[in-house]
């Protein structure tokens, strides 16, 4: 989700990528502006250099009868060699963020595409904020090709369509393997390795594509998954596993501000943090009333220690402690509060007029941060260097009129139908179905909107034979659910991702 969120003036929704909403009803109209593109060249270091064709427009999405569903946007980077002539043998990436109804603006000028908005460490990006050729692209490794959802962005839904049909779980990977499989035909593509690589949301919607494209014919090398979450089970009230995947990254936020953890490296306290969550905190929570006055006390004292906040608040949430807690109340003495996204980055604390509990749950410093500045220069780009003439209003965030409307029924493989779907068991059966396929899962500590620990607890539950599980590979880095606005993990993931296509 990136992503992804300020909030116009509605209350708001619950789960970890709710947030922004943006009050415009997704895009009706079938005519869309004329496709542009621009041949340019990217400049890496040490005198690197590489040339590209980026291309913006629209990628029609049509039924089994040929209806069209809608049209979705998408800005392409395709290598070319000094004869203008493609590589058909490099493999082509499919990116998009998540939300439900966000834009892949983040993803693009974020740290994947081959232009980047600069960043510096946990600080607002200004208006005026440098745009670089990227180093870290990764265009390098693959011809890139981002895509806008259905009612994001400018990807406009048929007159005639219905939004029922497309805002869900089924129905948006459905409407992605339509794009993909366009895309591939009109651009002659069909023999090019083919990778997935989405954030946030844009995971879920990776598990279903996995699946689904298999069982169309579709064939994926590789599988791309940034700040993964796979099982909505964790996101409902009262559920113990959202608890147990937030403690680690609650472990890792009280370090960086020196409320805990001090003198101890970074990923031996995480993983300290791991291991207690499974061996102590975990049973501790499944015996509920039961645990006991003495051990309770002895958890909380654990935790505290863990996590920097007091021993006494801990019990009185019965050792289960929120997000919007820690936030609030980490940094109240210097009268701030952490972020969502990146739970580093902070703001002064709302007004004392300002009570709404659903408010703060979607005020973020992490989105404030950096979404405007991205918008800018995918705008400026677009505009300025590819000649694309474009509608005024970019839906970058429509979770408003998308995400809390989206249909969360999902029929999970070999079983029903369910309402909060474990999409880890659509990432199992791809695997177990094609043994080539090779999956790449990338996350943050002080990611507190799409939790590392959970990710890797719901792959350890798909009982994987050792030989599929070599074909996962797992990365944790010093960041947050954007992991490109950190430099250091955005250095480490590029050098991830360059060993993963090859």
């Amino acid at each position: 989700m990136a992503e992804e969120e300020k909030r116009d003036q509605t209350p708001a929704v619950a789960g970890p990528l709710a947030g922004t909403f943006a009050l415009v009803e997704p895009h009706r109209a079938t005519r869309v502006p004329e496709p542009a593109s621009a041949r340019l060249t990217w400049h890496g270091n040490d005198g690197e250099a590489m040339d590209y064709v980026a291309t913006a427009g629209h990628v029609d999405v049509v039924d089994d009868t040929g209806k069209l569903m809608a049209k979705m946007f998408s800005v392409s980077y395709v290598r070319v060699d000094a004869e203008g002539r493609v590589d058909s043998a490099r493999p082509v990436t499919f990116c998009y963020n998540g939300g439900p109804g966000c834009a892949s603006v983040p993803i693009n000028f974020g740290g994947m595409g081959p232009r980047r908005v600069q960043t510096v460490a946990e600080n607002h990006v200004s208006s005026n904020a440098p745009v670089e050729d990227n180093p870290y692209t990764l265009l390098r490794e693959s011809d890139l090709v981002f895509l806008d959802a259905p009612g994001t962005g400018w990807s406009s839904l048929a007159a005639d369509a219905d939004p029922t049909a497309i805002f869900g779980v089924d129905g948006d990977a459905d409407a992605f393997s339509r794009a993909i499989s366009e895309w591939l035909e009109r651009n002659n593509r069909w023999q090019s390795p083919l990778y997935i690589f989405g954030e946030s949301y844009g995971t879920v919607r990776n598990a279903a594509l996995m699946r689904l494209l298999g069982e169309r014919g579709v064939k994926l090398t590789g599988v791309v998954m940034l700040s993964a979450i796979w099982n909505w089970v964790q996101t409902l009230p009262g559920e113990d596993l959202y608890y147990l995947g937030m403690m680690p990254t609650f472990a890792a936020t009280a370090q960086y501000f020196g409320k805990a953890g001090q003198g101890v490296d970074v990923d031996e306290w995480f993983d300290r943090a791991m291991a207690w969550t499974e061996d102590v905190y975990a049973p501790a929570l499944l015996k509920g009333d039961r645990l006991g006055a003495d051990r309770g006390r002895q958890v909380a004292r654990e935790l505290a220690g863990f996590i920097g906040l007091d021993e006494r608040f801990i019990l009185r949430r019965h050792l289960r402690v929120t997000l919007e807690d820690v936030r609030a109340e980490l940094l109240v003495d210097e009268g701030k509060v952490c972020g969502r996204l990146d739970m580093r980055y902070v703001s002064d604390a709302p007004s004392p007029v300002q009570l709404s509990s659903d408010w703060f749950a979607a005020e973020d410093a992490a989105s404030d941060a950096t979404s405007a500045a991205w918008d800018k220069a995918f705008r400026t780009f677009l505009r300025d260097e590819l000649g694309y003439q474009a509608p005024a209003r970019y839906l970058d965030n429509n979770y408003y009129r998308v995400g809390v409307r989206w249909d969360w029924k999902h029929r999970e493989p070999g079983s029903e139908e369910v309402s909060a779907p474990n999409m880890t068991v659509d990432v199992a059966t791809a695997l177990r179905r094609d043994p080539t396929m090779k999956l790449c899962v990338l996350g943050g500590r002080y990611d507190a909107a799409t939790t590392y620990w959970n990710v890797v607890f719901e792959l350890s539950r798909q009982f994987l034979s050792p030989g599929l599980r070599e074909r996962v590979v797992f990365h944790r880095y010093g960041c947050g659910h954007m992991a490109y606005t950190d430099i250091p993990s955005l250095t480490q993931m590029s050098a991830d991702l360059e060993a993963f296509y090859k």
